[in-house]
């Protein structure tokens, strides 16, 4: 009988995500932030097109009262937002609070309160990568095949030319 053993991870060898947030976790707690996820994953909870236009900055929570076996007040999250879109965020408000309180999985926010200004962190454009050739594009078709929903089947005629084009390329 064979036995294979796992490899042994070294106590060292982490994953660097691991270690991100419980490394800027401390430095986050002085901003009102329980834990990172709220910063980490902004883009993922509002969606990109709000993200790149505001940023969290800090979660105000409200004194506590005597009776701390109730459950805490919601707290206010402060939001600073590009001054041309603060109409549009506050406009939608409701909908970034039910999805932050979503992901983190409890009523954490109440209300939403904005900083217009510019962003402190600016992300660079992302890169487009060039069309593929006409001649990828149809070799990606004919390998797709016949699939009923249209937008599905063009959606991975696009993906698989861009990896048939990709693979084609020495390196």
């Amino acid at each position: 009988m064979q036995t294979t053993e796992r490899p042994r991870r070294r106590p060292w060898s982490r994953p660097l995500a691991d270690l991100v947030g419980a490394a800027i976790d401390p430095v986050l707690a002085r901003q009102g932030f329980g834990e990172s996820d709220l910063i980490l994953f902004w883009e993922d909870i509002v969606g990109g097109r709000l993200a790149a236009m505001s940023e969290p900055i800090k979660l105000r929570w409200p004194p506590r009262g005597a009776s701390r076996s109730a459950a805490p007040e919601p707290a206010t999250l402060v939001v600073r937002v590009e001054s041309g879109f603060a109409l549009e965020l506050q406009h939608s408000s409701g909908v970034v609070i039910e999805r932050v309180n979503a992901h983190l999985g409890w009523n954490c926010v109440g209300r939403i309160v904005l900083k217009q200004g510019p962003l402190a962190r600016r992300e660079s454009p992302k890169t487009r990568r060039p069309e593929p050739s006409a001649a990828t594009r149809a070799a990606a078709e004919a390998h797709v095949g016949d699939i009923g929903d249209s937008a599905l089947r063009q959606a991975l005629a696009r993906l698989g030319a861009h990896v048939l084009e990709r693979a084609s390329k020495p390196g």
